[in-house]
């Protein structure tokens, strides 16, 4: 049953739906996928926890933050002003958690205190990825609850994880220009032998060193968070994270079951499936997402796809395939390729807001102009005015080199087979590479799959996942509840997340667990 919209939510709400939709689809877009079991580290190590204690004592010095969490911000102006009263710290972790004493990681935090005269602590928020900036998520979470209960209550608190964004070192492979050739930053990529290995000296050679590359992972991001937790002067972790937050969520909980008081796990990974299985998974998502938006594509006045639904799959093929070959030229002199053009149609099928975005660069693309979709792929990666790129795919590339499984020339020659036939629309017609990206990784994956299963000891949490999510299938938030014995919030919506939708349901439901413990009832559904 969908939850009724409480009364002093709806100006709220009316309030931010008013805000441009393409505002609500960039922000949608922050929220991004992932694409030898690791131990859980000895907490009966008495040792290890007096080396560990100087960690998890320690005082945060909050000031003023790097520029670019106001600049970073949707041009909202509850946004800027929440970016605006942002304060910034800097967390002292170790790189190796079996080696205390030795080179140590910051790690860059955002604040946004509570503003009610009862506080509960802090509330963690993780945006997903791998890779993408927390402490530029918090202004934007924190603009949207505002008028709710949350912000009262909680500090909002946003990190970027180890290797991402503000925090150092940070992960740096490829030059600028490297990243506008489409250099590869995923391990399915298309690599050669020389390249996956190069690839390695160029991200420690950016990074500091080997041993950065090394110590990259979601265990030690989960062991990251469990000191932050402490220095901020937090029994237990209260946390909302999306997509791959969602793994790095239900890590810390297999992880540190005894000190989560809350978890809001919202678009989720399964915890069951392998590499494979899921990157097929989610392929099948994106296909299903093609479909619902070649759906609406043909009830709007000119579809650049034709006006059969059936035949749309066929139709953005034979727009894409050809650039395989013979990429175009953009306004800005850049060649776009099937991989960018590609790019810009996922990206923008993360949110249903974004679907009329899509109409207009494939009626572009026809026309044989490709910026309109050049320039959604630039937003999906976080490039500047300036040509200048964020780091949060680079960083994605090498923290799923820890935590993803490995493939050898076979296994990635059918991979990419079945691949193709799950994402047709994405199927750039030509043979699948056979190099994993990651086999020469300096560091062997530590993850281990599957994980965060019979956890002794866990409060009940919430999965929150989207009926029609393109990239984490609803199944997995399905698979994801049920592995933790979690409360399922389901939400008809064809998105992916739905912590920044503005929705009351959602909101409400979130709220009520967040500061009450209190669950929606099972079968609990929302409609956005």
């Amino acid at each position: 049953m969908t939850r009724t919209t409480p009364p002093d939510s709806r100006s709220k709400d009316d309030e931010r739906r008013r805000w441009p939709k393409s505002v609500m689809a960039a922000a949608a877009s922050v929220l991004m996928l992932t694409g030898c079991s690791g131990a859980a580290p000895n907490n009966d190590d008495s040792a290890n926890e007096v080396g560990l204690e100087r960690f998890m004592a320690q005082e945060l010095e909050f000031g003023a933050c790097d520029a670019s969490i106001v600049d970073s911000q949707p041009p909202v102006p509850q946004v800027v002003e929440a970016a605006e009263k942002t304060e910034c710290a800097m967390l002292t972790v170790p790189m190796d958690y079996d080696n205390l004493d030795g080179a140590t990681i910051e790690i860059a935090i955002s604040r946004i205190s509570a503003t009610g005269g009862n506080p509960i602590g802090s509330v963690l928020l993780n945006p997903g990825g791998p890779g993408a900036a927390g402490t530029t998520l918090a202004p934007l979470v924190n603009a949207l609850w505002t008028g709710g209960p949350i912000p009262e209550r909680f500090d909002i608190v946003g990190f970027d994880p180890r290797g991402v964004g503000l925090s150092t070192p940070a992960i740096d492979c490829y030059s600028d220009e490297e990243r506008d050739a489409d250099a590869p930053l995923s391990a399915l990529g298309k690599w050669t032998e020389e390249s996956a290995r190069a690839i390695v000296d160029k991200c420690a050679d950016g990074s500091g060193s080997e041993e950065v590359l090394a110590h990259l992972g979601t265990r030690d991001v989960a062991r990251d968070m469990d000191v932050l937790r402490s220095a901020l002067g937090d029994d237990k972790l209260t946390y909302a994270g999306v997509s791959y937050g969602t793994r790095l969520g239900s890590v810390y909980a297999e992880m540190f079951p005894e000190n989560v008081r809350a978890l809001v796990l919202d678009g989720a990974v399964d915890p069951l499936m392998d590499t494979a299985d899921r990157r097929i998974q989610l392929s099948e998502g994106l296909q299903s997402s093609f479909q619902r938006f070649a759906d609406f594509c043909v009830t709007q006045a000119a579809c650049p796809l034709g006006t059969d639904p059936a035949q749309k799959t066929a139709a953005v093929q034979e727009l894409l395939q050809p650039l395989e070959e013979e990429p175009l030229m953009s306004a800005d002199g850049r060649e776009v390729g099937f991989l960018a053009a590609g790019e810009g149609i996922v990206s923008s099928l993360y949110s249903e807001a974004s679907w009329p975005a899509i109409i207009a660069g494939l009626t572009e693309l026809k026309a044989g102009r490709p910026d309109a979709l050049l320039a959604i792929r630039d937003g999906y990666y976080g490039r500047s005015d300036g040509g200048e790129y964020s780091n949060s795919f680079e960083a994605l590339f090498a923290i799923n080199c820890l935590d993803e499984e490995r493939f050898t020339e076979e296994e990635m020659a059918q991979l990419g087979r079945d691949l193709n036939e799950a994402v047709p629309f994405l199927d750039p017609g030509s043979t699948p590479p056979t190099q994993d990206g990651c086999e020469f990784w300096p560091a062997e994956p530590t993850l281990g799959y599957p994980y965060a299963t019979d956890i002794d000891g866990l409060p009940e949490v919430l999965v929150v996942s989207a009926t029609g999510d393109p990239v984490t299938p609803h199944e997995g938030g399905i698979s994801l509840a049920d592995t933790l014995g979690a409360r399922l919030l389901t939400v008809e919506a064809n998105q992916h997340g739905t912590i920044i939708s503005a929705n009351a349901c959602v909101d409400g439901a979130i709220a009520d667990y967040l500061i009450d413990l209190e669950l929606p009832a099972k079968g609990a559904r929302c409609t956005i």
